[in-house]
């Protein structure tokens, strides 16, 4: 009988491999898990900081270094770092050297809420406390706010945050009890009354519009409340 020595030795490597990937399989699982690292995705400023996410991440575990890398749940992980208020997404992974890697999108904050309570109003109209490592330049928000309607502020801070004017010069947005929102510009003494956020993009134009024709005349100063909340039309008030 002819052996097919081709055949066998294929069946041979087969093994082998096999038991070469099983092998590191069970290597790789039962790895000392080192770290964690901590990379931040986007925002230079850190309104968290690498302490925050690591300490989160060893709440979690009771400390993450030198654990069995298949004891792990990285989608949990994952999770807690996200549970947190200033996080926007969170991204861990342990990566082939055995390291634990954490990359985190902070929230970006657009406009600041200092009214009862104090708290920044975040690109997506969500709520996002104030941070002890750093301040946001960005507008004030006085008035009549509620932490769980922040539709009007959320509309207006992504018009002025996207607007090179609006973002140079609005300082303060304001809402009344009835919902009525005016902004202050810098250097101006006058109040800009916008009224609701309907017709958005038609009234700051009618503002820019009054205030470069002002602003030339030198007249800025001779206004008190300029009035948007009427169609095509700028009302103002005279000091």
């Amino acid at each position: 009988m002819r052996v097919n020595w081709s055949y066998i030795k294929m069946i041979v490597l087969l093994v082998l491999v096999s038991l070469l990937f099983a092998f590191a399989s069970q290597r790789n699982a039962v790895r000392k898990v080192s770290g964690p690292h901590v990379k931040f995705i986007g925002e230079n400023n850190l309104f968290v900081t690498n302490e925050t996410v690591s300490k989160l991440l060893i709440q979690k575990y009771g400390g993450v270094k030198n654990v069995p890398k298949e004891t792990l749940d990285l989608n949990e992980l994952e999770n807690t770092l996200k549970s947190n208020p200033m996080i926007k997404t969170a991204e861990v992974y342990v990566a082939v050297n055995g390291t634990l890697n954490a990359e985190i999108e902070q929230k970006t904050p657009i406009a600041r809420v200092s009214t009862n309570a104090s708290y920044y109003v975040d690109d997506e109209g969500s709520y996002m406390p104030l941070s002890n490592n750093y301040s946001a330049r960005v507008p004030l928000v006085t008035g009549y706010v509620e932490k769980n309607n922040l539709n009007r502020i959320h509309k207006i801070a992504i018009k002025i945050m996207k607007d090179e004017f609006l973002k140079k010069n609005v300082i303060e947005i304001h809402q009344s009890i009835n919902k009525v929102v005016s902004i202050k510009l810098r250097h101006c003494n006058f109040i800009v009354q916008l009224g609701d956020v309907s017709f958005l993009d038609k009234k700051i134009n009618n503002l820019k519009a009054f205030y470069q024709k002002n602003l030339k005349e030198k007249t800025l100063d001779n206004y008190s409340k300029v009035n948007l909340q009427f169609d095509n039309q700028v009302v103002c008030t005279k000091i």
